[in-house]
């Protein structure tokens, strides 16, 4: 019995000095095949229903005409005075295929408005929007948001309609 019990504890210790050399050298191969999944699905559609609007305008020295969003109304500063017409925000609507978080993006640089049938120019920056720029919006259902603007008015402005666009996108983020 006692050569037995001898053996025994000969085998445990030998196992116990030759299994971590195993396992620090025999490395577990990586997993080299990953896969690579992508999902395409339209873009949303966005379309103005109607433009920014200054309406008409008196100057006398240089100022600014301010359209809010959110209310369709227009301040001016300096010597800019409404003279006339209804001031508007820019009114676009938008559907997303998905229901999703889309991220509404305006101008952030000014445009130039130029006067028809003329070189005089105007700019228009400080874009507003109703609402938040980011969404969570329904699948097919459409949204609407409004965007308005600060116009730059020159002192002595060349009376005429002077015409800019600008571009609004539709993004997932």
């Amino acid at each position: 019995m006692t050569g037995v019990f001898h053996f025994r504890g000969l085998l445990v210790g030998l196992a116990a000095l030759v299994a971590p050399t195993l396992a620090q050298a025999a490395p577990v191969a990586p997993d080299k095949d990953a896969r690579s999944t992508v999902r395409i699905t339209p873009p949303a559609t966005v379309r103005k229903l109607e433009d920014l609007n200054f309406a008409s305008l008196s100057v006398t020295t240089a100022g600014t005409a301010i359209v809010n969003p959110n209310t369709d109304t227009m301040t001016t500063t300096g010597g800019v005075l409404h003279a006339g017409g209804t001031p508007y925000a820019a009114l676009f609507e938008a559907v997303s295929p998905i229901r999703a978080v889309v991220i509404i993006r305006i101008p952030r640089d000014p445009i130039t408005v130029t006067r028809v049938n003329g070189t005089e120019t105007m700019t228009v920056s400080n874009w507003t929007m109703s609402g938040n720029a980011r969404r969570t919006v329904a699948a097919q259902e459409a949204f609407e948001f409004k965007v308005g603007g600060t116009l730059f008015v020159n002192a002595n402005q060349v009376e005429g309609l002077y015409l800019g666009t600008f571009t609004v996108e539709i993004q997932y983020p």
